[in-house]
């Protein structure tokens, strides 16, 4: 989708206020007004013999949410709703990849290297496209982002604000990484933000928990969490468009 077709990209659609079941309390949303943001969900990182893997995590915990993933992205396409995908991305010749990120830590592959599925995080490589369960269709935004947050170096809010959106629901990995930094950065430019819990996951699922604990607490500082059996049911109600 492109900048110029976002601007009317609510028209038509249901304005009609929904209210799911949350923590800290119940988060109220419009689909016309409200984008599903999926955080990063690559085959290098979710698939079996993916970067994610030759780091040596269990990557079948990531791939364990892409059904609920699914079901809850099915549920916003038949009602109509901006659906944004994001992917960690650099250009080939690493231009835009600074290089205390590639020389962090001691991993066999680094970002740029060959690795099973393509060269790693390297924007048009096999491993760096969004799996087919959830790949993007025409009329969705999907874009590369350099570092770990979704706002950052990309046209994201640009593109939300001319579609007139105000509020996101999140699914998507790592919970702690890249997904908390897009929901803290879009906090910061006053979005308010759902996180759907099955439908994000970490490789280190104590570090799921400790930052699904931090984005809710003190009154949803960062934003609300709620459950996919939750949050479908009330698309599910609303007419198909």
């Amino acid at each position: 989708m492109t900048s110029a077709s976002t601007s009317e990209f609510s028209s038509g659609l249901t304005n009609k206020p929904l209210t799911v079941a949350a923590q800290p309390f119940a988060f109220t949303f419009e689909v016309a007004t409200t984008a599903l943001v999926i955080i990063d969900m690559q085959r290098d990182f979710i698939e079996p013999g993916g970067f994610g893997q030759t780091l040596g995590n269990d990557v079948s915990l990531l791939s364990s949410i892409v059904p609920a993933c699914k079901a809850v992205l099915a549920a916003w396409r038949a009602q109509g709703g901006l659906v944004v995908h994001t992917r960690e991305a650099h250009q080939p010749d690493l231009a835009d990849c600074p290089p205390a990120k590639r020389t962090r830590g001691n991993p066999k592959l680094r970002i740029g290297d060959v690795g099973p599925m393509g060269r790693i995080l390297v924007a048009g490589e096999p491993g760096n496209q969004i799996i087919a369960e959830l790949s993007p269709v025409a009329g969705e935004i999907a874009l590369d982002k350099p570092g770990k947050g979704a706002f950052y170096a990309t046209p994201l809010q640009g593109l939300l604000q001319q579609a007139g959106i105000t509020r996101l629901v999140f699914m998507g990995v790592t919970t702690e990484v890249c997904v908390q930094t897009s929901m803290r950065e879009a906090n910061d430019r006053g979005y308010d933000c759902l996180l759907l819990e099955d439908c994000t996951e970490s490789y280190f699922p104590a570090f799921k928990a400790a930052a699904v604990e931090m984005m809710r607490a003190q009154g949803a500082i960062v934003g609300w969490t709620a459950t996919s059996h939750d949050f479908v049911p009330l698309l599910a109600a609303l007419p198909a468009r």
